[in-house]
């Protein structure tokens, strides 16, 4: 795909990967994804802000060619994770002299993972400016949103924001702008779920920080440019904020249908409390799929029988994607089966030790459940429903 003109003086010249499923050999990528990088000519200097994933600096290259460009003065590298990193070398190579600008940590990752020289370093701290001639670069060091050591950079005369990783959303378009809302609205979310939600909290301080600026554009390193950047700092407001959703997230997993009966019935006794339910399969789902539930439920449910004394596998590993994205959730439960006996709740417990939900009482049972264990399930139904209605916290109205 070829490089693409956002306004006078500013191309994008990255890539798309229509074909890429996976994403660090963990996160599916269903849509593809996309590796941005834009071009910036002042009347003095050069930059380019970001590079590729190594196997698309190919087309960087021809799309850097295309454009005629003999030199170029300065790379800016906000984020130092492969995808958006890998190219520093064949760039270095095609552009001799050309100086990479970063903060102290990034440069630190990037000598770690490309053992690059300290002399191709141009160091910033933030706030820190870099005059192109006619246009400025600001750079604002924003750690954790995502790793230690992001950073955005900031075109002063156009008010455009280069993001990297933060706002973005794996999906390869040929759109370059965003404009099929709903379709990049839930591939944000995805993103925002996997990848970002960890670090909400960092996030938000960060989108305060973005209230001083006035911005015009939001260019990311993944996913179409918001051109309507309102829209998407919107969403992460919402994201991140301490508000939940009248709705639970039941993960779960049944071999011999025990536990699959258990789940039925709490999913029918929450739907006439009128709590909104979210049900996932664990044998067979999406697990970004589940991820996108886990940013507004009020209320986790793992659903899982007991083999050799420990819960299922999928259901442990269900549990610990929860604990390392760290939800907003409220309130968390266990139901299940059990054959003769185990330690499913107190591994299950112990897995979220350190988390801030409120957990329930769990409902285990012993073969397929009596009437006995759905009277439990009711009482857990009436438990949740009344902790959402009573909960400021929880949006009730949807």
């Amino acid at each position: 795909m070829t490089y693409r003109e956002i306004v006078p003086g500013l191309c994008w010249v990255g890539a798309n990967d229509w074909d890429r499923r996976l994403f660090d050999e963990l996160i599916p990528l269903p849509q593809g994804t996309s590796y941005n990088a834009y071009l910036i000519r002042g009347k003095e200097k050069t930059a380019l802000i970001d590079t590729v994933d190594p196997r698309k600096e190919g087309v960087l290259l021809e799309n850097l060619r295309s454009l005629g460009l003999s030199s170029i003065d300065y790379l800016v590298v906000n984020h130092a994770e492969q995808d958006h990193s890998g190219a520093i070398p064949c760039i270095l190579e095609a552009f001799p002299g050309i100086k990479i600008v970063t903060n102290a940590k990034c440069q630190e990752f990037l000598q770690s993972h490309l053992l690059l020289a300290d002399d191709v370093f141009y160091p910033v701290q933030d706030r820190d400016t870099l005059s192109l001639g006619d246009r400025t670069l600001e750079f604002l060091i924003t750690p954790w949103v995502h790793w230690p050591e992001t950073m955005l950079t900031y075109l002063q005369e156009d008010k455009i924001l280069f993001t990297c990783d933060f706002f973005g959303s794996h999906l390869a378009s040929s759109d370059l702008y965003a404009r099929d809302l709903p379709r990049i609205y839930e591939a944000s979310k995805r993103y925002y779920a996997e990848i970002m939600m960890p670090f909400r909290v960092n996030i938000n301080t960060h989108l305060e920080r973005l209230k001083d600026y006035e911005i015009r554009m939001i260019a990311t390193s993944h996913g179409p440019i918001w051109d309507d950047p309102e829209f998407i700092l919107d969403a992460y407001a919402d994201w991140v904020s301490d508000r939940v959703k009248n709705e639970v997230m039941i993960a779960y997993v049944s071999m011999h249908g025990s536990t699959r009966a258990m789940v039925d019935y709490l999913v029918d006794a929450l739907v006439k409390r009128g709590v909104t339910v979210k049900l996932y399969n664990l044998a067979v789902t999406d697990l970004g799929e589940m991820a996108i539930s886990l940013v507004d439920a009020g209320t986790i449910v793992i659903g899982t029988p007991t083999v050799l004394f420990n819960p299922h596998p999928t259901a442990l590993y269900a549990a610990h994607l929860v604990r390392i994205l760290r939800p907003k959730a409220r309130y968390a439960a266990v139901i299940g089966s059990y054959g003769w006996g185990g330690k499913t709740l107190r591994v299950l417990s112990d897995m979220f030790s350190g988390s801030t939900m409120k957990f329930l009482d769990p409902v285990l049972v012993k073969g397929y459940p009596t009437e006995e264990g759905f009277r439990a399930l009711d009482r857990l139904a009436d438990s949740i429903a009344e902790r959402h209605r009573d909960d400021p916290l929880v949006i009730k109205d949807q």
